[in-house]
């Protein structure tokens, strides 16, 4: 291979170099940005979160076209839904995080964004309880039919063994 036949791809852009971009595309949202672990993190409220991920899908100056991962998070006092995005043509990424109420786990779906999110919410849907509203086919994906439960959330006990939540409880009384 010659340096003539190697294709460069541009530099991935930084945090504090899309944080402004973001910004200009979420305007009118309710929204927190910073950037951690190498990248922008923004939280928005679940209601606004389908119409965040269009917006930065279609906006021409981000274009985040790619679900890289979509992750349940119990933290405890509440859930969270984080959505791992890319842009493959402007090479950046970014985190975007909604809150969903622990007592009642529902937010709409983003299959209609992106068809990756298909089984990505079905998981987040099994293991955490979380209702992800409109999805196409919200069924059964890791665990047998009938199953009882959701298992990585932090008040999941296996088998009478107490969760990490439930023993504080009794330690703290």
């Amino acid at each position: 291979m010659t340096d003539s036949d190697r294709v460069l791809l541009p530099r991935m852009r930084t945090p504090e170099e899309i944080q402004p971009l973001v910004a200009g595309c979420l305007r009118g949202l309710e929204f927190e940005a910073k950037p951690a672990f190498g990248e922008l993190v923004v939280t928005i409220p679940a209601a606004s979160a389908v119409e965040a991920c269009r917006r930065l899908k279609s906006d021409p100056d981000l274009r985040f076209d790619y679900l890289r991962c979509l992750s349940g998070v119990d933290l405890g006092e509440g859930l969270e839904v984080v959505y791992h995005l890319f842009s493959v043509s402007k090479r950046h990424k970014m985190a975007l995080k909604a809150a969903v109420a622990k007592d009642d786990p529902r937010l709409a779906s983003v299959v209609g964004v992106w068809k990756g999110a298909d089984w990505h919410e079905r998981e987040a849907a099994e293991m955490f309880g979380i209702d992800f509203e409109g999805h196409p086919h919200l069924k059964t994906l890791l665990l047998i039919d009938g199953f009882e439960g959701h298992p990585l959330l932090k008040s999941f006990t296996i088998g009478g063994i107490p969760s990490d939540e439930e023993e504080a409880n009794v330690k703290n009384g």
